[in-house]
C-alpha cells in the first residue's frame, strides 16, 4: 500500500508543477511566482510586444485582473528566475513591489523596471499576429 502511494506521488508531482505554468496564445510560457508576481519566459525571438501580450493575457485570464488595472515590470529582461538558462521578465500587479520610478511611458519596453501598462493595453499586442482580409 505504502509503495503504491509513493509511486503515485512520484507520478503526480511533475503534473502538478506543469499545471502551474501557463502557455499564452503566442506560445510564451508564463510562470506564477507568488500571488502578485509572475514571469514571462522569452522564446522564439518574441520582442517586448509579445512579452507584454503574454503578461496581459495571463493577468486577465488566470489572475482575473480587471481590464484597467496596470501591470508593472518588476525585474527587466534578463536571466530567468524560474528557468535555468532562459531569459525572462518578471511582472507584478502590485506597484509597491517595484523599486523603480513608475512614471508612465509611451514606449513599449521590458528593459526597465517600473514600466507599466493597463492589462487591456498589454493584451492588445496579442492582435499583432492577426491578419486582416485587407492586408492580403
Amino acid at each position: 500500500m505504502r509503495r503504491s502511494f509513493i509511486l503515485l506521488t512520484c507520478l503526480l508531482l511533475p503534473l502538478q508543477a506543469a499545471a502551474q505554468a501557463y502557455r499564452a496564445e503566442n506560445w510564451l510560457l508564463v510562470v506564477p511566482l507568488n500571488t502578485h508576481d509572475f514571469e514571462v519566459i522569452e522564446d522564439r525571438g518574441e520582442g517586448a510586444r509579445g512579452i507584454w501580450c503574454a503578461a496581459g493575457e495571463f493577468a486577465q485570464t488566470m489572475l482575473g485582473l480587471p481590464r484597467g488595472e496596470r501591470l508593472y515590470v518588476k525585474t527587466p529582461r534578463g536571466p530567468s528566475v524560474s528557468g535555468v538558462g532562459r531569459s525572462g521578465v518578471v511582472f507584478t500587479t502590485d506597484p509597491s513591489r517595484v523599486k523603480a520610478d513608475l512614471g508612465k511611458s509611451y514606449s513599449v519596453t521590458v528593459t526597465r523596471a517600473g514600466e507599466n501598462l493597463p492589462s487591456h493595453h498589454a493584451r492588445q499586442f496579442c492582435r499583432d499576429r492577426l491578419i486582416e482580409l485587407e492586408d492580403l
